[in-house]
């Protein structure tokens, strides 16, 4: 079998903490916070997005963490992250292709500028109907937030600038920062992690 990633996909190398390529586990010790880092990287200009999945001893994955670029232009991505409790645990990352951001990148521009406004906002219209499909069921507050700006998007009787900015506010920045839109989802290998009691890891 082939180890050539799919065309499309995004890579994700050199992941850390590793102890010889993951081949050992790295150490944490339980409630304190270490920072995972990987290289996320994609052709053209297209948005992209990464998180990190914890995994308990149980194999269960922890809060969903999302990663920020440490420095931009770097193609280098991190997040903070804290296992709970004693046991092996493992990490990975998923980086993904970001249709929201790459619509909210062009929209700022576009929209201000006329530049085929009708054609942006109903863009955005279904990116979010996208984003609120994939929601869990029991989260009817926060897909409410993201319907009403599609509304909103696609209010002809109002001006462009005010449909735009509906999709825009802290809100909906929230709602979609917990339930991202993800495309094309690359994961790493699964990196072990042993996590120790203090003492353990430090001595007395």
């Amino acid at each position: 079998m082939s180890a050539t990633p799919a065309i499309g996909r995004i890579p994700v190398r050199d992941v850390h903490p590793a102890v010889e390529s993951g081949r050992r586990p790295a150490k944490a010790v339980a409630g304190e916070t270490f920072q995972v880092t990987a290289t996320v990287f994609r052709e053209g200009h297209d948005a992209v997005a990464a998180n990190v999945v914890l995994r308990n001893p149980e194999g269960r994955p922890g809060p969903w963490t999302p990663m920020r670029e440490l420095s931009p232009g770097t193609d280098r991505w991190g997040a903070e992250v804290t296992p709970d409790a004693v046991g092996r645990w493992t990490f990975a990352v998923e980086a993904w292709s970001d249709p929201v951001g790459t619509w909210r990148h062009a929209a700022r521009i576009k929209v201000p500028a006329g530049i085929d406004t009708g054609l942006v906002l109903e863009e955005g219209a279904e990116l979010y109907e996208r984003a609120a499909a994939g929601m869990p069921r029991k989260e009817k507050a926060a897909r409410g937030t993201l319907l009403a700006a599609v509304r909103m998007l696609r209010d002809d009787s109002l001006p462009v600038a005010t449909r735009l900015a509906a999709a825009l506010t802290p809100e909906v920045d929230a709602v979609l920062a917990r339930y991202p839109l993800r495309d094309l989802v690359t994961v790493s290998e699964e990196m072990p992690l042993l996590v120790e009691r203090e003492r353990a890891l430090y001595g007395a």
